[in-house]
């Protein structure tokens, strides 16, 4: 009797494991909605200018934000517990929505820019060694990391180009991953799997810590430019250098 008991329990655990209410799923959600107050709370005093409408968008883009990990998380997920690494990168996700609020605001407040921006690329790593440390690495960690540094990308462009502290060519570092992203629609085979690559994580970082030096009102417009440009070559080789590889793998995997 106590057996079936035993059994019965560990089926009715394994049916609100499957349902997200009880693991990774539940911790996920509940880091989350940590976030979500935190957002509500710090926001308002980190962003000068801070409006409902404003307040209310940069919510809705934490919400989406978090209801599409959390939709990866349920599908693709392979272990028990969330661990710190996918904490880490929802925190990173806190930090972008931060930077959302600022440019929604029209703030302008660069300190506050900067010093976000510094957070969320010093934390860009941690999470992945937590991953290694904890036993927690997985596919979902790392495209959830990856979209956060594209999210991350975009708006430190936007805010660049809305503060006027570069030109329009700063929206270029923020575009080859959400390109490469509507080509796989076209092309499917560009959503294949790629090796892991040194070189790629070099590049993001250059492209991140380009686009937080360009934050800073005082840098010279030759400077800021020349990494921008320098940034923008880098990007174009990389991406390059990833579809040719799936090219290869594509014809290769034909024949």
């Amino acid at each position: 009797m106590a057996f079936w008991h035993l059994d019965m329990t560990r089926h009715a655990r394994r049916k609100l494991f499957d349902l997200g209410l009880v693991g990774p799923h539940r911790q996920f959600f509940g880091v989350a909605g940590a976030g979500f107050s935190a957002l509500l709370v710090l926001g308002p005093v980190l962003v000068s200018g801070v409006t409902p409408v404003s307040l209310l968008a940069t919510t809705v883009f934490y919400a989406i934000g978090v209801a599409l990990a959390g939709l990866g998380l349920y599908r693709t997920f392979p272990h028990s517990s969330l661990g710190m690494c996918n904490a880490v990168t929802l925190f990173r996700l806190l930090l972008v929505s931060i930077l959302v609020l600022s440019l929604l605001s029209v703030s302008g407040d660069a300190v506050t820019i900067f010093a976000v921006a510094v957070l969320a690329l010093a934390l860009d790593g941690v999470d992945g060694w937590f991953a290694r440390r904890e036993g927690r690495v997985s596919d979902f960690g790392a495209r959830f990391d990856m979209e956060v540094d594209s999210a991350l990308a975009l708006v430190l462009a936007c805010l660049a180009f809305q503060n006027e502290t570069a030109g329009p060519l700063v929206l270029l570092l923020a575009l080859p991953r959400y390109l490469f992203a509507a080509a796989t629609l076209v092309f499917p085979w560009l959503d294949g799997p790629l090796p892991e690559r040194f070189s790629r994580k070099v590049v993001c970082v250059l492209q991140l810590g380009t686009l937080i030096v360009v934050q800073v009102p005082f840098v010279p417009p030759m400077i800021s430019g020349g990494l921008v440009a320098v940034s923008a070559l880098a990007l174009i080789w990389s991406f390059e250098r990833d579809v040719v590889w799936l090219w290869r793998a594509r014809a290769a995997a034909r024949v």
